[in-house]
């Protein structure tokens, strides 16, 4: 059972001495650990400090690449050493690396597929009331969209098995957290918390430059995730709204008309009629979206198996072909 301990780092000379110093060294269940660190474009010496602490696996960007893209790299390169679980965590020391073991059992116990840390963001001193306030609202929105009952939605430090890896695709280059969580929930996938305390505070975040564009681009990632599994109902519920508002200039005229008074009113008909239209066009998107989302699930079964084919055969021993000949002729046999 391989374990392969992925840290995306960009810049992080500093404090990735800590983070690779705290990881277990030996875990019960697990046969080999790796660390992975993945460099996502740094100036510094983030790479040397790696290698110096004994890392000898390495994915890099010569330009800064975000996120998301990191993090489907990195997965990538795990599979591709042979990864049983892979666990994600962050190169600026946020994360309790000691807590691995805790993370990784769900999984080893067969109880889960994908393992999510609580960071109990309300116990985090150095979040303010307005930030603690929006990561517990955009845990709830992604549990809406996800049908799942996650406590941290935006932590970071997880834990993911093969199983799982082989059938989530990042989409956006922003943030994977989000939407892997969304894909998880959609396809049925088991996902655990395990509630962790977070270390102290090493620097500002360089996800986000400000509070309004990470709620920016996190909403649009949730958005997107929720259209590409559920179409039909974001785009159901536009066309029932739309028809009722169209309904109500409808019946208004023909109140009016049954009192005597509808002939100055026609513009209740062109008001009812174009929200009619806008009515039938959500709803033809919605067949037309929900179509998309088939093709989109073919292809994702479709790269599933491709996934396999690339990173399996990596996993299956290949048997000794015995090249002897024999030469040996049965005299008796033949006499």
């Amino acid at each position: 059972m391989m374990l392969v301990v992925q840290v995306p780092c960009l810049n992080e000379e500093e404090t990735l001495p800590l983070v690779l110093s705290s990881i277990p060294q030996q875990i019960p269940g697990i046969d080999e650990i790796v660390v992975l660190v993945i460099d996502d474009g740094s100036t510094d010496r983030t790479i040397e400090v790696a290698r110096a602490h004994g890392v000898t696996e390495f994915v890099r960007h010569h330009r800064n690449q975000g996120l998301a893209r990191s993090f489907t790299d990195g997965i990538d390169h795990a599979l591709a050493l042979g990864a049983d679980i892979v666990v994600n965590t962050d190169g600026d020391n946020q994360y309790p690396q000691g807590r691995i073991a805790d993370l990784v059992q769900p999984i080893l116990r067969g109880e889960a597929d994908i393992v999510i840390a609580d960071r109990q963001v309300g116990l985090i001193d150095h979040f303010s009331p307005s930030k603690k306030a929006l990561q517990r609202w955009g845990s709830h929105v992604v549990n809406l969209a996800a049908r799942t009952e996650l406590p941290d939605a935006a932590s970071g430090f997880r834990a993911y098995s093969r199983e799982s890896l082989m059938r989530l695709n990042t989409v956006t280059r922003f943030s994977y957290c989000m939407e892997t969580i969304i894909q998880a929930g959609n396809k049925n996938l088991a996902i655990a918390s395990v509630p962790v305390v977070t270390n102290a505070k090493t620097r500002e975040s360089r996800l986000f430059s400000s509070t309004r564009q990470h709620v920016f681009r996190s909403g649009a990632a949730i958005t997107r995730a929720y259209v590409m599994y559920r179409p039909y109902v974001i785009f159901g519920v536009m066309a029932a709204l739309f028809g009722v508002l169209g309904m109500a200039p409808y019946l208004r005229y023909a109140v009016l008309t049954a009192t005597g008074d509808g002939g100055g009113h026609v513009q209740s008909l062109l008001a009812g009629a174009a929200l009619i239209v806008m009515s039938s066009l959500c709803l033809m998107l919605g067949i037309i979206s929900d179509l998309i989302r088939t093709n989109r699930a073919l292809i994702e079964t479709n790269l599933e198996h491709t996934k396999r084919a690339r990173f399996d055969m990596l996993r299956v021993p290949t048997a000794p072909i015995d090249t002897s000949i024999d030469t040996s002729i049965d005299m008796a046999g033949i006499l």
